[in-house]
């Protein structure tokens, strides 16, 4: 199809080259470092009646995103990439690429937003939603149901608990069933986890989040594994809707997604280093974070994640509820706002922006460790539990 991101599996450096230099890409007409920004919302048909360039609509595609594109086929080793205008843009759109009645898995611990969506606008469009245990490959045997199931939904670390499934072992059972398998990989980063490469056939990216890095672009994105019949679904989804992101978003992705290496690597570091000591905190009951041993998915995470564990974590207070929010209203460099994966530090009482219905326990604190000092976020937390 005219305007596919097709990867260019033969870039011979690593992901941090490939992040820095954008994939080597120099401005052909300019010979410029940085991609041009490209605002047309249309282009010339030539004289045979054809489009040459395949660009007919920027409510399509538009050059400005190619470059986004061709550097996610690259670190997450897929066929193809396009970006959406949000992560709820791009994760809806491979469930409005089903048909109604199909049968979907998905897990109980996710994205609230998007568990809410399935609730609601995806159940009442005919979808047959399951909501299950994804930590469990037993579970998800049980409840595939063969040539029914079309897709299997997977987030993983799963927000705001962290949980972790088992991509292969649960790929291969779906794939036994006939389901394809898609994997919110928006905390693990491509740096982190590549899900294609251990048997998804999709995987999305909140790019608002890690990918941009600096909170100030709202984007998503879905990379393939292959270009078959599914995937160009999601394609005229997003052709049709129009849900892509402005030219100048896209450039801001890519600008921010120039540093992503630096950015996850401290964000990584800062999250093990606090998950470590205030899980040695009396008034901690629990610390959720991957990269401990004491936590339940610690093993696989070890498998499926190199370079780190993620920068979110999450802590339960022994003073429940009360003392959470009171922990969240006094810290100083935690910023009390939604969202992950910003160069600042960000902390929030999850229940409370859930609301009914939630798996969140009313005690958590879910926090996005940033890349400021990790002693004086440490310290800056500390104060606000003993304030």
């Amino acid at each position: 199809m005219p305007g596919n991101s097709k990867s260019d599996q033969n870039y011979p450096y690593s992901a941090a080259t490939a992040l820095a230099q954008s994939l080597g890409n120099i401005d052909e007409k300019t010979q410029a470092v940085v991609p041009p920004v490209h605002v047309a919302t249309t282009y010339i048909r030539g004289a045979d009646n054809t489009y040459p360039t395949g660009l007919v609509y920027s409510r399509d595609n538009n050059p400005t995103y190619k470059p986004v594109e061709a550097l996610l086929c690259q670190l997450e080793q897929g066929q193809d990439a396009i970006v959406f205008s949000s992560g709820m843009a791009a994760a809806t759109a491979v469930f409005q690429g089903l048909r109604p009645g199909d049968h979907v898995l998905a897990p109980k611990v996710m994205y609230w937003a998007l568990r809410n969506w399935l609730l609601n606008f995806a159940t009442d469009w005919g979808l047959q939603i399951e909501f299950i245990d994804m930590t469990d490959v037993a579970a998800v045997q049980q409840h595939l149901q063969p040539q029914r199931t079309k897709l299997v939904w997977l987030e993983t670390p799963g927000n705001p608990l962290w949980c972790i499934s088992d991509i292969a072992a649960i790929a291969e059972c779906a794939h036994a069933a006939g389901a394809q398998v898609a994997v919110d990989s928006t905390c693990a980063t491509p740096l982190l986890s590549q899900p294609l490469r251990l048997g998804a056939d999709i995987v999305m990216h909140s790019a608002t989040k890690y990918l941009n890095g600096h909170s100030d672009v709202i984007a998503g994105a879905l990379i393939a594994a292959r270009d078959d019949a599914f995937w160009q679904r999601i394609r005229q989804v997003r052709a049709q809707g129009g849900a892509v992101p402005s030219p100048h978003d896209a450039s801001q992705l890519l600008r921010g997604m120039r540093t992503m290496h630096l950015r996850v690597r401290e964000s990584c570091t800062n999250a093990q280093y606090i998950a470590e000591q205030l899980e040695r905190h009396d008034a901690v009951a629990e610390v959720l974070y991957p990269g401990l041993p004491s936590f339940a998915g610690h093993e696989i995470a070890k498998q499926q994640m190199q370079g780190g564990f993620g920068g979110m974590l999450s802590v339960r207070l022994k003073g429940g509820a009360e003392a959470a929010i009171h922990v969240a209203a006094h810290t100083k460099l935690w910023k009390r706002a939604t969202s992950l994966g910003g160069v600042e530090s960000l902390i929030e009482h999850r229940a409370s922006v859930e609301g009914p219905g939630t798996p969140c326990p009313d005690d958590l604190l879910r926090m996005s460790c940033g890349i400021e000092d990790r002693e004086e976020l440490l310290n800056d937390f500390l104060q606000a539990l003993s304030n």
